[in-house]
């Protein structure tokens, strides 16, 4: 049994890339965040595992060769020769920020029904992972909100990410409907300024943190990039420092920091309600680490750290304030 299990998307990224001659190449990996959350808890020594469905052809064998390699658990890791496993090519603009472009037609993890999904794996898990890229298309959608609301009757902590792409919803207003459906299930939410902004429809964070917390979650963390994260609860709102690294790519940064704090919370044996604030300044401290390593390194998986690098860069590490 696994301690995280993660639901959602698993695909495919082709990062762009430039060579000496000119030549433009696609770089290869692994890639969804829910699936790079579970490998990134992995890493640090949690258990976890991989609920999703991909194509039964050459990417979707290779996605599970990858989670397997991360002794990531595969048992709930559909193959479907039906569908066709998605696939994402990544460039950037003249801004830096990363444009992406979607061929998930017929796409395998958007049509993962419920009765697909191995019950017994979300059983044993004390963490249920889910991103809302799952909410674009039926019947995933269904099948992602009948195993939230099976993991939470289990008693399973709940935990979200609202990954926005504008590119994969036929509107705004569609997305913050289909994003907010699911907020009263969960417990602990992981959030950029903008996805907290498109989830809340609030302009400023305070209001936005509020309007979470009133819905019954627990945890929010607002990732900051170079600024850090912020941690919220009942408790307080708590600012946590990044640290200074050599940023090569930030893709997966995110996913990451979600990784290393949920693989935090695992170890430390509380229940949310034994967590102080202190507890979770804590976890997005060692998750901050965690983000601004893996962008040290192209690619999400390939540039997942160690947890001696995590803890080295806490010890001997410059931070940005």
């Amino acid at each position: 049994m696994s301690d995280i299990m993660a639901i959602g998307e698993m695909l495919v990224d082709f990062t762009k890339e430039t060579t000496d001659k000119g030549e433009i190449v696609y770089r290869q990996n692994a890639g969804g965040a829910p699936a790079n959350v579970a490998v990134m808890a992995a890493k640090l020594g949690t258990t976890s595992g991989f609920i999703g469905k991909v194509g039964r052809d050459m990417f979707g064998k290779y996605l599970k060769d990858v989670l397997a390699k991360n002794k990531v658990n595969t048992d709930g890791l559909v193959l479907d020769s039906k569908y066709s496993t998605t696939l994402a090519f990544i460039d950037k603009n003249e801004d830096g920020e990363r444009e992406y472009v979607f061929y998930r037609n017929n796409a395998a993890d958007a049509n993962m029904a419920y009765s697909e999904v191995r019950k017994k794996l979300i059983d044993g898990c004390k963490i249920l992972h889910f991103g809302s890229l799952m909410l674009t298309h039926e019947p995933s959608k269904s099948a992602a909100a009948l195993s939230v609301e099976y993991a939470k009757q289990q008693g399973k902590i709940i935990s979200y990410d609202p990954n926005w792409r504008e590119k994969l919803w036929n509107s705004r207003a569609e997305a913050m409907q289909a994003m907010q459906s699911v907020l009263k299930l969960v417990d602990i939410v992981k959030v950029s300024e903008e996805e907290l902004q498109v989830l809340t429809d609030c302009g400023n964070m305070i209001p936005a943190i509020a309007k979470l917390l009133g819905q019954g979650i627990k945890i929010i963390c607002i990732t900051q990039g170079a600024k850090g994260c912020v941690i919220a609860t009942r408790q307080g709102i708590e600012s946590v420092h990044a640290f200074k690294t050599e940023t090569v790519d930030t893709l997966g940064a995110g996913d990451s920091f979600f990784g290393a704090f949920l693989s935090q919370i695992v170890k430390s044996g509380k229940s949310l309600e034994e967590l102080e604030m202190s507890d979770l300044t804590g976890f997005a401290l060692y998750a901050n680490a965690c983000g601004a390593l893996s962008s040290t390194k192209p690619g999400a998986i390939p540039a997942m750290p160690e947890e001696a690098e995590i803890l080295d860069l806490i010890k001997n590490g410059k931070v940005l304030m």
